[in-house]
């Protein structure tokens, strides 16, 4: 049985959607902690609607937040544990979604930061029909040695285009979980880009969002944005 989430929501000026980017947040906040994204993008990504689902879980260490799973001790297990049970709700949110804008996953993108990064690539990766685009910023790809069989039999470009970004100084997630992260994409059959921000630490900077723009608006089938901000 999947829980009801929901979340704020930024509707295109048009008033028509013909893209969604669901945006998914980190542990122990909500989605009101990413919804800002939409409204950086929204000139740039034109008739797109963006949402930001709650995590259905309070958080166990941040009482006034949400997680999309239990973080004790961190290890591989717990995280894989928590991912796929937290996918089915995170499916059913799309799923409707979807339905009540006439969009099909070609007109999707999943944005994730943190353990929402962690979901969005995991989802992502395992819908019966990808989204058009994975963009994952300070994540990390939970259970590497099972996605290979996770998406046999699956063409490269039957796949989600995906783009990983990670600050050089993340203290949370270190930065060798990006090339972790791409390198078990690559070893099974995926294809993914990748970029480290010199500097940067567990968070999204202008740099991130100019790029991450740009990769959005190209996986989604729409015309390139200039730079948000020279880098």
């Amino acid at each position: 049985m999947t829980l009801p989430i929901d979340g704020p929501r930024i509707e295109p000026g048009s008033g028509v959607a013909r893209k969604l980017v669901v945006i998914l947040h980190g542990y122990g906040a909500d989605g009101h902690d990413l919804i800002g994204l939409g409204h950086e993008w929204a000139d740039f990504l034109p008739d797109t609607a963006f949402v930001a689902p709650h995590a259905h879980e309070a958080c166990v260490h941040m009482p006034s937040g949400r997680q999309w799973f239990a973080l004790t001790d961190r290890n591989p297990h717990e995280r894989w544990s928590g991912a796929c049970t937290a996918a089915p709700v995170i499916d059913a949110f799309i799923d409707a979604e979807l339905k009540a804008r006439g969009l099909n996953d070609s007109d999707l993108a999943l944005v994730g930061f943190s353990q929402g990064a962690m979901m969005a690539l995991h989802v992502g990766l395992r819908r019966k029909q990808a989204p058009a685009a994975v963009l994952s910023y300070s994540g990390v790809l939970v259970g590497p040695e099972r996605l290979e069989e996770a998406i046999a039999g699956r063409p490269p470009e039957a796949l989600p285009a995906m783009f990983l970004v990670h600050g050089s100084h993340d203290e949370v997630i270190p930065v060798e979980a990006l090339f972790g992260s791409a390198n078990a994409i690559q070893a099974a059959g995926g294809a993914c880009q990748s970029r480290v921000v010199n500097g940067m630490g567990h968070n999204i900077d202008a740099e991130c969002l100019s790029h991450g723009a740009i990769f959005l608006a190209r996986s989604l089938g729409l015309p390139s944005p200039e730079p948000l901000t020279q880098s």
